[in-house]
């Protein structure tokens, strides 16, 4: 009898224990916001990634249309002066790095519209991405025979700065690129003394 009236007493005192649990409400709070705090976090690496990208998007934007306006503005260039763009490039893209990235400028004798003929080109590397004389097809409602535009395009690889171990390992870069034609300024074309043919 006095076993029952343990176990009776024992099970009411459990009953009454889990009861006081299960109305105390002070840890809430705190399990709320274990639940709510790796969205938040999320959501905030996130929109950091997505303004950053933006950020940089817009620097590439800039340098490469700053490229053509410097390169239009001349009557004649030469390869040291073709060189120097990917300087120009970099000082815009300050502060942020800019590794692997592609530069082509290239200037383009317009014979219809729509197409044109490569004058000449030169990448950052101080090569020839597009042969003299071959034809370059451009947008087409740049306007037609007797102009000279200039191509830029930059391409720029973008590496997300995600805060998860190995899932950076995984994502490869995003290439953030801009193409701007820009019409010569002074003359009828701009010619490159030492590019050859």
């Amino acid at each position: 009898m006095k076993t029952i009236r343990y176990h009776i007493a024992l099970l009411s005192w459990k009953m009454e224990a889990l009861g006081a649990f299960w109305r105390d409400r002070k840890g809430t709070g705190a399990i709320e916001f274990a639940i709510i705090a790796p969205l938040l976090i999320m959501a905030y690496i996130s929109s950091f990634e997505v303004s950053l990208g933006f950020s940089i998007a817009r620097k590439v934007s800039r340098a490469s249309s700053t490229v053509a306006d410097i390169l239009t503005q001349q009557s004649s260039v030469d390869k040291a002066t073709l060189d120097g763009m990917k300087d120009v490039a970099k000082s815009i893209m300050a502060p942020y790095a800019m590794t692997k990235y592609t530069l082509k400028v290239t200037g383009i004798k317009m014979t219809a519209a729509g197409v044109g003929t490569v004058a000449w080109s030169r990448d950052q590397d101080g090569g020839t991405p597009y042969k003299a004389g071959s034809v370059a097809t451009v947008p087409s409602d740049i306007p037609a025979a007797s102009t000279f535009i200039v191509r830029s395009e930059l391409v720029v690889p973008h590496q997300l700065l995600l805060f998860a171990p190995n899932l950076d390992k995984t994502l490869s870069p995003i290439n953030l690129s801009k193409t701007y034609y820009f019409r010569q300024r002074v003359g009828t074309d701009i010619k490159c003394n030492d590019c050859g043919s």
